[in-house]
């Protein structure tokens, strides 16, 4: 996919199953002067707010934080269990009670700071956008809301994984929409017009950009260290359930720890670029990563096979099919229970706009880009607590 004046789009996907709305922002990218070499498109594609959702861009001298996104850092973790499902309670209310009172999610934040987390770099945030630093602290080691989860997952030979997906909370997404702003300010002082103002850029080189990376950098340590806290607060939970004291260390044979939205500088095709995923995952030759479906559906733990083509790169999921407000006109409850069975999980429709319905199929997903990683695990949820 190439138009006139624009770097070459590849896609992992056919052509004709990505939504005009989401080819038109790919376009839109690609017309950039500072794209390098092209713009690599995930098979879980969709439209997003300025650029798309599952698309990796590298650039060279310039910075798009649409291309990053607002949820800076967001991402996934996963760890294995020393233990199989046999270990598991017959029922699991009691489990995901336990999860469900251990993590806030929604706007909810802990009462206080979780594990001692460090805090460093916050004072460096620009004051219009610093939160109270309280309440930032109190948020690790918290879910937040959308399509952010916490899964008790099996694999095929029933090991038992715990599963999260969540970013850089409220904070992340102050500074991301800031930046974002501060970058359209910089194109009508130069009066530089683009297709889409949400494609406001930064250069480098200059005391904006460089403001930006830092805080960038700050909020995806942030999201990691979230997902750290998080994955301690369940183990705990499991500990408590599973060996009856709280404080039992469970060592987890593998663990997983991945951003797909985010910004990295890296090497590919012999040069120095910078590198940012929008709803994309590192794939290197021997990188892990985490690839959902959606609740009630498989999700994958797999290796990166290193494809240059892709920077390097993988989906994170499965992607959209129809918006949220789409899928709440299209199900009811009574999908709910059906797209659900056998998952210990709220039932109730307020996550009617997450159910596997609103998805692709994680399986062609997997299917289109079988050049790009290999399975390590797959993985069924039966516990799903949803923020």
């Amino acid at each position: 996919m190439q138009k006139k004046d624009c770097k070459p789009v590849k896609l992992w996907t056919p052509l004709a199953e990505v939504e005009s709305s989401a080819l038109d922002q790919l376009s839109n990218t690609s017309s950039l002067p500072f794209i390098f070499k092209h713009v690599a498109v995930m098979p879980d594609v969709h439209y997003g707010i300025g650029a798309t959702v599952g698309s990796v861009v590298a650039t060279k001298g310039a910075i798009v934080p649409a291309c990053v996104g607002v949820d800076i850092g967001c991402g996934m973790m996963a760890a294995k269990m020393p233990f199989k499902s046999n270990r598991l309670p017959d029922n699991l209310q009691s489990l995901f009670d336990s999860i469900s009172e251990a993590v806030p999610v929604g706007d909810a934040t802990h009462n206080s700071p979780q594990f001692s987390v460090s805090m460093s770099g916050y004072e460096r945030l620009p004051d219009s956008i610093t939160d109270n630093p309280m309440r930032v602290a109190n948020q690790i080691g918290t879910l937040g809301g959308g399509n952010h989860f916490i899964e008790v997952c099996l694999d095929l030979e029933e090991n038992v994984w715990v599963m999260l997906h969540s970013g850089s909370r409220g904070i992340g997404n102050k500074i991301g929409k800031y930046y974002i702003d501060q970058a359209k300010k910089i194109m009508n002082q130069y009066m530089i017009k683009l297709v889409d103002p949400n494609l406001a850029y930064l250069v480098t080189d200059t005391e904006l950009f460089d403001d930006y990376w830092r805080d960038l950098q700050w909020a995806q340590t942030y999201a990691m260290e979230n997902r750290l806290v998080m994955m301690k607060l369940v183990m705990r939970c499991i500990a408590k359930e599973i060996f009856g004291d709280v404080n039992t260390v469970i060592a987890p044979e593998l663990t997983v720890n991945c951003h797909h939205n985010y910004a990295e500088r890296e090497n590919h095709f012999g040069e120095n670029v910078i590198v940012t995923r929008k709803g994309a995952v590192r794939a290197r030759v021997g990188d892990m990563g985490i690839i959902p479906g959606s609740m009630g559906t498989r999700s994958y733990i797999v290796e990166g096979l290193g494809n240059v083509e892709s920077f390097c790169s993988c989906s994170h999921g499965a992607g959209r099919v129809m918006s949220r407000s789409k899928a709440k006109e299209t199900f009811n409850h009574d999908d709910v229970e059906t797209q659900t069975a056998g998952i210990m999980c709220r039932k109730d429709d307020g996550i009617i706009d997450e159910l596997p319905g609103a998805y692709k199929n994680i399986d062609q997903v997997m299917e289109n880009q079988k050049d790009l990683v290999k399975i390590v695990a797959q993985l069924r949820q039966v516990i799903c607590v949803k923020g």
